[in-house]
């Protein structure tokens, strides 16, 4: 089987005037289901040419505001919709945040993210959040929030603070997007990526496999970022962690080899975008994380937890790394 090279996408549509090549649904298909060695060695030859393969950045997540969100996301336990058990709090003191951050940065992560369970950041909170941004910035590390939904005054805040990066998923395809979200639409997630990218600020925007989607919807989401006016800078790949309470919590996994093909895709189809292995990893084993960092991701969060669900502890991320001869990203390396 002839793969279809990066260089070899389509040119029509959105990204014409900038003359990049787009990725058809076809084409990314044809390489998901491509016999699975030849998909790794195309993942890795692609990765290897725009990266150290021996380095992973590490980013740090911390949860600001946690629960009573009025999103009804079927996978999240912080949604008031479902009954999950988790209670909700209120926005977390700056000064808290930013000494969470330097112990952060002591321990070697380079960007840290900070998340609240919002529909979209009120008027009130807004200075709060600045100051998180400008405290962290202060320390030296990249910055990075989701706060959820933003117009395009917020973003040009979050920027003047000095905000690096935000982090808003498409969750899944637009197709399937339906099933799992009803109280925003998909043309709501890419308004407000249009925001944070207008105002300057790098997208980080990837999605959730393992929610009962197709292959195809898998394929489709991946393209959707793809041809983004420009590609998110960081990609993260989510495996569904099914919590009992919501929608989702009897969801069957993704199988492992799957979940690589969609992390060796991503990679083929976003050439320079950080690809981060997000939610779901205690659930991979060693050999599975093995195969993701080989097929292109080279980003993960570190910490026991990730918002309100587990993460592998830090002992097992360093004897794992340590195993494999990887050694942690240095601060905006490419």
């Amino acid at each position: 089987m002839t793969l279809v090279s990066p260089t070899e996408g389509s040119t029509a549509g959105r990204g014409a005037a900038r003359s990049r090549r787009l990725w058809s649904q076809a084409e990314a298909r044809a390489l998901y289901e491509s016999p699975f060695n030849e998909l790794l060695f195309r993942a890795h030859c692609v990765h290897r040419a725009n990266f150290d393969p021996n380095r992973v950045q590490l980013s740090r997540l911390l949860s600001i505001k946690t629960g009573g969100c009025p999103e009804d996301c079927g996978y999240c336990s912080q949604s008031a919709h479902h009954n999950s058990g988790l209670k909700a709090s209120k926005l977390m003191a700056v000064e808290r945040v930013i000494e969470e951050a330097r112990k952060a940065r002591d321990m070697g992560a380079t960007r840290y993210c900070m998340g609240a369970a919002w529909r979209s950041p009120k008027g009130r909170d807004m200075d709060a959040v600045v100051a998180m941004v400008e405290g962290v910035k202060a320390l030296g590390m990249e910055t990075c929030m989701t706060l959820g939904m933003l117009n395009l005054e917020q973003a040009q805040q979050l920027k003047t603070a000095g905000l690096d990066y935000y982090n808003h998923k498409i969750d899944t395809s637009e197709r399937y997007y339906g099933e799992v979200i009803t109280t925003r639409s998909f043309a709501d997630r890419l308004e407000t990526l249009d925001n944070v990218r207008d105002s300057g600020i790098k997208v980080c925007c990837g999605g959730i496999v393992g929610m009962g989607e197709e292959l195809a919807d898998r394929v489709d989401m991946l393209v959707t970022l793809a041809n983004l006016p420009e590609p998110p800078d960081s990609v993260p790949i989510n495996m569904l962690i099914p919590i009992k309470g919501t929608p989702l919590g009897e969801a069957q996994p993704i199988e492992p080899i799957e979940f690589v093909r969609t992390i060796a895709l991503a990679r083929i189809l976003m050439p320079q975008s950080h690809v981060r292995l997000s939610a779901g990893r205690t659930a991979m084993s060693e050999e599975m994380q093995a195969l993701c960092l080989f097929a292109g991701a080279n980003s993960v969060f570190v910490g026991d937890t990730l918002l309100t669900a587990d993460n592998p502890s830090e002992d097992k991320d360093t004897a794992l790394f340590r195993k494999l001869g990887i050694e942690p990203m240095e601060l905006s390396a490419r």
